[in-house]
């Protein structure tokens, strides 16, 4: 079966990067952290900049070498064996239960800066969200490249008006606290919630091979995105923290309408709500889309059912796509029902994707040769300390992949007694 279109470039692909990372989080992680760690938090913005570096450079590298639909658990499975290939997807998938009702929770908190949704309302707004995705995906992908593109671009005009109106370009640094008053134990917790902004990069590998030129664009496009994303972060935090507009759960996923209405007037808090849904939505989007090649590679390759590798008209894995809308919309009203928190979905989910990583990262090393291999093992030791910092959170993560494992040694039992008699 043919493979996936090639349609993206550097520009798209940056793009799709930074909104990948900047969508579900920009204007709501940082007011989450502040209210966790105060001014502190924005020297937790910096460490984690230069912890992800690490980490990106090793997926740029494999994403490279390597382009395949199959994303990180294909990298995984390639060093590690196919065992491990499931266990990642295993986890991969897993992530859907918690993970995407926290993203859906991000994007429909920019309806309540606008409207005094119900819950009902607010279960309505998460499920039309799965719809715009499925429409979206049934299109070829350089649509979703040019959409998120421009998200991308407004997202960063909207924050540059806010730095100006709320005259932060006059000695931006003085937000800092100093290094000697700043509660460094309380760091490593806050950083755990604050990953949650990074955990696109796994998500970009599935993109890699419809990229026109992958072994030039790919890695760029991902270094790229990543410092885009990190300082665009760090400029919203910097704002969020000088005016105080962090608090409670709700007071966080509307602080940034809240404040670009205060400086901009009530059109400044439209404008901040639709951009906030639609980088949101962008993030919401390649996720899918990536969960939805993986399947599809997985399938194009004997690994699932033949039915989900058929691809639409558009070369699109639509059929794959519309079973991962399914079992979004499932956890989503399940989410709903039992009223889970937004951190601890965040937390549970970072456990997931941080496990992820940690297996691509000892990939890494097993597949690249020199200096990338060294990186490689720097990043695995990062990804280690900051999945420990999670605390119980990781429990979930470790929880299924025990499940798993003792799962498939319960299906092979008993074939090999069958083998034995």
């Amino acid at each position: 079966m043919g493979r996936l279109n090639k349609e993206l470039g550097l520009g798209y692909g940056t793009g799709m990067m930074a909104t990948s990372l900047l969508g579900s989080g920009i204007f709501v992680v940082p007011a989450v952290a502040a209210s966790l760690a105060g001014a502190d938090s924005l020297w937790a913005w910096l460490i984690l900049m230069v912890l992800v570096l690490p980490v990106a450079f090793t997926f740029a590298r494999l994403g490279r070498a390597f382009p395949h639909a199959g994303g990180a658990p294909h990298l995984i499975g390639r060093a590690l064996g196919a065992p491990m290939e499931k266990l990642a997807a295993f986890l991969f998938l897993a992530v859907l239960p918690v993970g995407l009702p926290a993203m859906l929770t991000l994007t429909a908190g920019f309806w309540h800066a606008l409207f005094p949704l119900s819950d009902s309302g607010d279960l309505l707004v998460q499920l039309g969200t799965l719809g715009l995705v499925l429409v979206l995906g049934s299109r070829k992908s350089g649509a979703s490249g040019l959409i998120q593109l421009l998200i991308a671009l407004a997202i960063i005009g909207l924050l540059a008006t806010v730095w100006v109106s709320g005259d932060l370009l006059h000695e931006p640094l003085a937000i800092l606290p100093p290094v000697e008053q700043v509660q460094w134990t309380a760091l490593p917790a806050v950083l755990a919630v604050m990953f949650w902004c990074f955990v696109g990069l796994e998500a970009f590998t599935h993109m890699g091979e419809e990229f026109r030129n992958p072994e030039r664009d790919f890695p760029l496009a991902l270094l790229f995105g990543v410092l885009l994303a990190g300082f665009i972060y760090l400029a919203c935090a910097m704002a969020v923290v000088k005016f105080g507009v962090f608090g409670d759960e709700l007071t966080n996923t509307t602080s940034f309408p809240v404040l670009v209405a205060a400086l901009l007037g009530e059109k400044g808090r439209w404008a901040a709500a639709l951009v906030g849904y639609l980088a949101c939505f962008a993030s919401l989007n390649l996720y899918v889309q990536g969960f939805a090649r993986l399947l599809w590679s997985m399938a194009d390759e004997g690994k699932l059912p033949a039915t989900l590798a058929q691809l639409n008209r558009n070369g699109s894995p639509f059929r794959a796509l519309t079973w991962v809308i399914a079992a979004c919309a499932l956890c989503t009203l399940a989410a709903w029902l039992f009223k889970l928190p937004l951190e601890a979905l965040m937390r549970y989910a970072n456990g997931n994707f941080i496990l992820v990583y940690l297996l691509a990262m000892v990939a890494g090393v097993k597949l690249l040769t020199g200096g990338y291999r060294w990186l490689a093992l720097l990043a695995s030791l990062l990804c280690l300390g900051v999945f420990v910092s999670l605390g119980l959170e990781a429990g979930y993560a470790l929880v299924l992949g025990a499940a798993f494992v003792l799962m498939r040694r319960w299906r092979r039992r008993p074939t090999l007694v069958k083998g034995e008699m």
